[in-house]
């Protein structure tokens, strides 16, 4: 079931659903990747209820069925985060970011302290701007050459992405299969999980199911200011990453542990950037202790 929640200033719907122990349960917000959407992958719905949690996942503006907040920055979505918690009566909960969703995760913990207990990044990315950070390095081409068209204008960057939106909304295996060729073998094996491919191809669907606007205004949001400093965050944090990611490589979330005060880094030997599908059911338990350090 997907809910509709309006944006704190009353001019843009949220799409938004709910999962596991709704009645009762310690709620946790998963933020998607990119592209992504509110539908996946997603763990399974006994496991949540048997771990108590109410997951709860949205489309960022742009996906989906949510409206474009256009020039959005990574820091904006706490807002977004924050008037779907005030919706369900929610004054405390933790958050989880997976790939794109990492540093929304990140924007949570540093600008709504006060609500959030607990936070963690799967295979995320650290600010463009990261002084002594090579952002590109490790990096697989497609990626690079992404974010570069992004530096170079909002245009420049639909000029490229509408027209592959328009190819995976009509085919929305190309997109899991046009990955293929840059995969590292880890993750090969993720993908080749009949339940894991098809839930992407869902969620890559979904999310550029109405236009390539999340898509694009993500990217654009990496490549910017993100409107908050990591060094600032004092929620207990907790980053994972595969270390062989060819996507978000490792050293982002070597460079965030290195600035983030209260953060815990798990780097996994011959894991890469889909395992982190494999780690969530596995991080649920920490998100739902209480606030104390981790």
């Amino acid at each position: 079931m997907t809910d509709g929640v309006w944006s704190a200033d009353g001019e843009r719907r949220l799409a938004v659903a709910q999962r596991g122990k709704i009645d009762g349960g310690r709620p946790v917000f998963l933020l998607h990747g990119t592209p992504g959407s509110r539908i996946g992958p997603l763990p399974r719905e006994g496991l949540l209820y048997r771990l108590g949690v109410r997951l709860i996942t949205y489309d960022r503006p742009g996906y989906g069925d949510s409206d474009r907040h256009e020039g959005r920055s990574v820091g904006d979505v706490a807002a977004d985060v924050a008037v779907i918690a005030d919706h369900f009566g929610l004054d405390r909960f933790a958050v989880v970011g997976r790939s794109g969703g990492g540093p929304h995760s990140l924007a949570c913990a540093a600008l709504i302290p006060h609500r959030v207990t607990r936070a963690a990044v799967l295979v995320g990315l650290a600010p463009r701007e990261a002084e002594g950070l090579d952002w590109f390095d490790g990096m697989t081409e497609g990626n690079v050459t992404e974010y570069m068209t992004a530096l170079q204008g909002r245009a420049r960057l639909a000029a490229r992405l509408v027209p592959t939106a328009a190819e995976i909304r009509e085919d929305p295996v190309r997109l899991v299969n046009s990955l293929y060729d840059e995969l590292t073998e880890s993750d090969r094996s993720v993908i080749a999980d009949a339940g894991i491919r098809t839930m992407l191809v869902q969620t890559y669907a979904e999310a550029v199911r109405t236009s390539a606007h999340g898509w694009i205004d993500d990217a654009m949001a990496f490549c910017s200011p993100w409107g908050f400093d990591p060094a600032d965050i004092r929620v207990p944090t907790l980053l994972w990453h595969g270390e062989d990611d060819v996507f978000s490589p490792v050293s982002h979330s070597r460079w965030l542990a290195g600035r983030i005060p209260t953060a815990t880094v798990r780097i996994q030997r011959g894991a890469a950037h889909f395992h982190a599908f494999h780690v969530l059911p596995d991080l649920l338990g920490w998100l739902t202790r209480d606030g104390r350090a981790a």
